[in-house]
């Protein structure tokens, strides 16, 4: 080894290391973020692209200016979906009824485990659908703010695809309140 290699037992041999002693309230709490996160990411890259795409067509046809702001709250909807899923996962995080620097041994380490991985993928699932949302609705939002520049009468029909973009969002986070309703933290050890 190296002399500026860490010698101490304190020190992790890496990622995977780091990845497998990581406590459950620390994926829980990724879990929160990347949901929530992700979920704006994906509806500031929408408004981003319906936005500029209404502002250029503006030029050519004004009307257009408020009656397609409809795509920009449709790409708002998207971090709204993840500001409601990180309070939901948020309330589902408890802390044990006795604090102490080391838990029981006769913690329900399964429970444990399995309510902090639940959360992070409950999290990472949602803020992933709501950036393919929030992507989708922008693109579809361009394309209504071009066509119905154009021509007036392809508004609705754009529109109703903008709808089932944003559905996506709608459809990630019902999937990830399924997959949080059995996290539950564990606040006592198991009953002897």
């Amino acid at each position: 080894m190296s002399s500026d290699t860490c010698q101490s037992a304190y020190c992790n041999a890496g990622w995977s290391e780091v990845l497998t002693h990581m406590s459950p309230y620390g994926y829980a709490n990724f879990g929160i973020a990347f949901g929530l996160g992700l979920s704006v990411v994906g509806a500031a890259w929408g408004i981003w692209l319906t936005g500029s795409s209404l502002v250029g067509a503006a030029v050519k046809a004004p009307r257009i200016r408020s009656k397609n702001l409809i795509s920009v709250i449709f790409c708002e909807a998207t971090a709204i979906y993840g500001v409601i899923m990180a309070i939901i996962l948020a309330n589902k995080v408890k802390k044990p009824d006795e604090p102490s620097s080391q838990l029981s041994d006769d913690w329900d380490w399964a429970g444990y485990y399995y309510a902090g991985y639940g959360m992070f993928s409950s999290g990472l699932s949602v803020g992933l659908t709501n950036i393919a949302s929030g992507v989708s609705v922008g693109i579809a939002g361009s394309a209504c703010a071009i066509g119905d520049a154009q021509d007036a009468s392809l508004f609705v029909k754009i529109l109703i695809v903008e709808i089932f973009a944003s559905a996506l969002g709608i459809f990630g986070i019902i999937v990830g309140i399924i997959q949080s309703n059995s996290c539950t933290f564990p606040i006592a050890g198991l009953e002897g």
